[in-house]
């Protein structure tokens, strides 16, 4: 399953050492102007070596469009598109050829398909990813023109998390640090965290939390086509996701008369006075605010001796090389907004058949 979407669709293809990564997006609207400098700038926030927090791989990630626009400007047909790998360091992996590194997709693709490709985790890399930051930023760029904008933030990493929830930040700051995250009380501290792990060859898990704001009413299909549903399938389709919560998600275990969103008259508009629902109800967008919070898992290939086993299932150990995350919370970001926006752009265009 490479194709992700309804109407508006990304096929993806490209493995982590190979000679690239692109994708093909189809049922793309006619007529959005492409602002490539915003579509470099999205790919830029997810790409490697762009601090001293993340992976060293150093990669431009610089995209080249092939097809489906005409002076400046979406034409309705397949876009085509492809970002070059050039820093692979693939002799670091050598080592690991035979071996499975505990908790990663090593086994289970060897399992599943009878090959795979050692060299940085081939399609199990979150290098695929590059295609759904620019498919993402394309749906943004017409999701734009709609009044509706995707943010999404570092909230959690370890144990050090932020105390309030969205409304109390000023969301414009999260680029402001590298861990992306809007209080630089805490991100200094995360900052600090991941460091310490990194120098200790560990790595660390935390918490994307988004927000999507002026969402029409009615986005949904239900009852399998429900758009938390769809936010979640989206979110756990990324990289080491390994939570999904939309809303006060599992703190709504209190009283109805507590957590119930009472309706109002909002000057001629009908709004809600809370929103534990997380601006959807039975399935369906209600005009409030969409927002929702992904678990990360560790990055699973740490630079630490480790037991498991290698192919044959003779037991030995194993102590990886490379250049690797110490945490994927910062470089995630843009990559939960990319997968919120193409969700939301693809439900907006089901409402309107």
């Amino acid at each position: 399953m490479n194709t992700f979407g309804n109407i508006f669709r990304l096929t993806s293809f490209g493995e982590s050492h190979g000679e690239a990564v692109g994708g093909v997006i189809d049922g793309c609207p006619p007529g959005i102007e492409l602002d490539l400098e915003f579509i470099q700038n999205e790919l830029d926030r997810r790409r490697p070596g762009q601090s001293r927090i993340t992976t060293p791989r150093v990669e431009s990630d610089k995209v080249v469009f092939l097809s489906g626009i005409f002076e400046g400007k979406t034409t309705g047909t397949s876009i085509g598109f492809i970002i070059k790998n050039e820093n692979q360091h693939s002799a670091d992996y050598n080592n690991l050829k035979d071996i499975y590194r505990p908790s990663h997709a090593d086994y289970t693709y060897f399992q599943k398909y009878g090959i795979r490709d050692h060299r940085g985790g081939g399609r199990s890399s979150a290098r695929e990813t590059i295609a759904r930051v620019v498919a993402g930023a394309v749906a943004k760029l017409y999701l734009k023109q709609a009044g509706v904008s995707v943010t999404a933030y570092t909230s959690q990493v370890g144990e050090i998390k932020l105390d309030n929830n969205y409304k109390q930040y000023d969301l414009t700051t999260i680029e402001d640090t590298p861990v992306r995250c809007p209080d630089t009380e805490k991100a200094n501290e995360m900052i600090n965290l991941i460091k310490e792990v990194q120098y200790k060859g560990d790595t660390i898990g935390g918490v994307v939390t988004c927000v999507i704001q002026g969402t029409p009413v009615g986005l949904g299909e239900p009852v399998f086509g429900k758009l938390h549903a769809a936010l979640g399938s989206a979110m756990l389709s990324i990289n080491a996701v390994k939570g999904f919560e939309y809303g006060h998600g599992f703190d709504v275990s209190r009283r109805g008369s507590e957590m119930n969103d009472s309706f109002f008259n909002d000057n001629g508009k009908i709004s809600t006075r809370t929103n534990y629902s997380g601006g959807i109800q039975a399935g369906i967008s209600n005009g409030q605010d969409i927002y929702f919070r992904v678990a990360f898992k560790p990055v699973s290939t740490i630079l630490m001796e480790q037991q498991t086993v290698d192919v044959h299932g003779n037991d030995t150990t194993i102590k990886a090389r490379g250049r690797h995350d110490a945490c994927v919370l910062p470089r995630a970001v843009p990559i939960v907004e990319a997968m919120a926006a193409m969700v939301i752009l693809d439900y907006y265009l089901l409402a309107k058949m």
